[in-house]
């Protein structure tokens, strides 16, 4: 892969967008590499945990303009329907959680796929901004589903429209993204709770972020019918009866993702 850096070390996979001298700013081959990045991460039993993050001082500025204004690049429809959805469809359909590690300016299309993961841990210096409405666009990435989900209509749409440029750490305060840590503290937050997620039951993740997932539409009573189903699932697992067992025990449990 020449765009990011991919690797799979301890039950945790690392996909690091690689394109620093543009702030890791989407192009057509990255957007195709972390898709199949993540279609790896799906098939791949060992992996228990995602870690998507940036190279250098961005995390992702969006989308390269250079590519939109080639007259021979993909046109905007392709960008948005080939390129970014399905990458949002995949992190959210992804049976193990993803955690972004947000180590610099998260920017449009940067800034969606961030907010689409199922943790957001940034650095204290970095920034979260919507640009599309400085050039005449509307945000895409599904930033349209998640941002008012997480922070309410009225914040989403002054943050959308104004293009207010958020800190990591209103970001937490108004409830976009879990945590901001300082800069000198964020590998290893990163590291600790990668590490945590990757030792969990991690099924029973896969089901929680399922039933996320069928939250943002179903109504009351189809919601409490996913989770009896999910639950009975659940708790025909290994790491079911392990949880149980370890807990009656008073030992510490050795989950297996199964």
């Amino acid at each position: 892969m020449s765009t990011i850096k991919f690797t799979i070390e301890n039950g945790i996979a690392h996909i690091v967008l690689n394109r620093p001298d543009v702030f890791n700013s989407f192009n057509k081959a990255m957007a195709h590499e972390v898709q199949e990045a993540l279609d790896q991460c799906q098939s791949n039993s060992e992996v228990r945990c995602v870690v998507l993050s940036g190279e250098g001082k961005a995390f992702c500025a969006g989308q390269d303009l250079k590519e939109v204004t080639d007259p021979n690049g993909p046109p905007l429809t392709s960008i948005v329907r080939d390129h970014y959805n399905p990458i949002i469809e995949k992190i959210r359909n992804l049976n193990k959680p993803v955690v972004a590690a947000v180590n610099g300016v998260a920017a449009g299309a940067g800034a969606n796929i961030a907010l689409a993961c199922d943790i957001v841990i940034a650095k204290e210096s970095a920034s979260f901004i919507q640009a599309f409405s400085k050039i005449g666009l509307i945000p895409d990435s599904g930033g349209t589903f998640f941002l008012p989900r997480l922070i309410g209509l009225q914040r989403a749409s002054a943050l959308m429209m104004l293009g207010d440029k958020v800190s990591a750490a209103d970001g937490e305060k108004m409830g976009m993204i879990y945590k901001a840590v300082a800069d000198t503290d964020f590998e290893n937050t990163i590291k600790e709770t990668s590490e945590k997620l990757a030792g969990m039951p991690t099924v029973g993740l896969a089901y929680t972020k399922k039933a996320l997932n069928k939250s943002m539409h179903n109504d009351l009573s189809a919601q409490l019918t996913l989770e009896e189903q999910l639950q009975t699932k659940a708790g025909r697992t290994h790491d079911y009866k392990e949880g149980v067992d370890a807990f009656l025990n008073k030992r510490k449990p050795l989950f297996k993702g199964e």
